[in-house]
């Protein structure tokens, strides 16, 4: 008891820093959002024309993405949603590196009308993982 009133700060930064690990699996648990695996994703792009929507960073993106993917790096996503509202009626596939990014651009998505939306289980890694294709620019 000692050691934790002597060292509070140390502390309060530990158990913050350990609820930002553990968040996102909390919200991706108990958040409305679907995900799906990369079979699911391909079934979605194939049999229903889904859209794919990559919002990692740009050197991200150009590391590898899905062929035909719209790239909207999540920080710019608010600012340009006019570029994917055209697609309300389609699903939309959201894509980032593991599967946290996708999560919250899927609840601004839906919180902005979109119906049909679904993160992909795993990220764009998942995706190389299943050795599907990847376009490199």
């Amino acid at each position: 008891m000692k050691f934790i009133l002597d060292n509070i700060l140390l502390v309060a930064a530990a158990v913050v820093s350990g609820a930002m690990l553990i968040w996102p699996l909390i919200a991706r648990r108990f958040g409305d959002v679907t995900e799906v695996d990369t079979v699911g994703a391909v079934q979605l792009i194939n049999r229903r024309d889904a859209v794919v929507l990559d919002v990692r960073e740009q050197h991200e993106y150009a590391a590898g993405h899905i062929p035909g993917s719209k790239h909207i790096p999540l920080g710019a996503l608010p600012n340009r949603l006019r570029e994917v509202e055209k697609h309300k009626d389609r699903p939309v596939l959201v894509i980032c590196r593991s599967g946290n990014r996708s999560t919250g651009a899927c609840g601004l998505l839906k919180k902005h009308g979109f119906g049909e939306v679904r993160a992909l289980k795993g990220g764009i890694q998942a995706w190389e993982q299943a050795n599907l294709p990847v376009e490199r620019k």
